[in-house]
């Protein structure tokens, strides 16, 4: 199995190095992710300038690496049409510092990667782990989404899929399950900071959580409860390709990290 790897969170990103290894356990994987972090910029692409792409030193063996100055739209563009000397049989885009849910995987980089795959008739899975106070849980989300690689594997989707898994802050032996879930509402709302540097004025976007509207069955829901989310979006692109059975892959992740299922 080829592996591509990106991310929007740039090639130094800790998460993608553990996505990277995971993965490099279920099949050939070449690296191909924007040179600094591109959080945000959603499925854009770069048409108004020139791409440069740099192979740089790897931190796994056998693992060719490429950085791109550009978006991670673009890292999947660049590496299905010149840089991979074949077609990947699977992208994975991740691991986010962050979850990516509900409405708001419209403005991910890490879902807008997967989603160009996508579009190019690849199954595409874009990886993310919620973080509290301290870093993300790399490991475990690495691990979810090599043993859901590993599925695809061993029995191949009959088309193309837009997967997006999230995995709570949690270790892998206190998830409380795993479940297949739709999108639910926007996760977060924006704030917006006013500044002044001297006579000039700045202004600065965050986001700031919403905790109380995660509807069950949703990947908000699953959130809320400490299971591992899985969702197939297909935002209408292919009808009833959003249908696909993907049971068995909750099933694979429960297998992987041992936990129980809370259904």
């Amino acid at each position: 199995m080829r592996i591509l790897v990106t991310n929007d969170d740039g090639i130094h990103s800790d998460g993608l190095w553990h996505l990277a290894e995971a993965l490099s356990t279920v099949g050939e994987v070449s690296v191909v992710a924007p040179d600094r972090d591109q959080s945000g910029v959603a499925a854009s692409l770069t048409l108004t300038s020139v791409l440069r792409v740099q192979e740089v030193r790897s931190r796994l063996d056998g693992v060719v690496v490429n950085a791109v100055q550009g978006t991670p739209g673009d890292c999947v563009i660049l590496a299905i049409e010149s840089i991979l000397d074949a077609p990947p049989d699977l992208i994975v885009s991740g691991v986010n510092r962050g979850a990516n849910l509900g409405h708001d995987v419209l403005i991910s980089g890490t879902v807008g990667a997967a989603a160009h795959g996508y579009m190019k008739g690849f199954t595409s899975m874009a990886v993310s782990a919620r973080y509290g106070k301290g870093d993300a849980r790399y490991a475990v989300a690495a691990r979810a989404a090599a043993a859901v690689a590993r599925a695809l594997k061993e029995a191949p989707l009959d088309v193309p899929q837009l997967i997006n898994l999230n995995v709570p802050d949690l270790d892998a032996e206190d998830i409380r399950g795993v479940e297949l879930t739709r999108l639910g509402p926007r996760a977060f709302v924006e704030r917006v900071t006013k500044g002044r540097d001297g006579t000039r004025t700045h202004y600065w976007i965050a986001e700031d959580r919403i905790l109380d509207i995660a509807p069950e069955g949703t990947d908000l829901g699953a959130m809320r409860e400490g299971a591992i989310s899985i969702s197939s979006l297909d935002f209408g692109f292919s009808e009833g390709a959003h249908a696909a059975p993907l049971h068995y892959l909750v099933e694979a992740v429960l297998a992987d990290l041992g936990i129980h299922s809370n259904s």
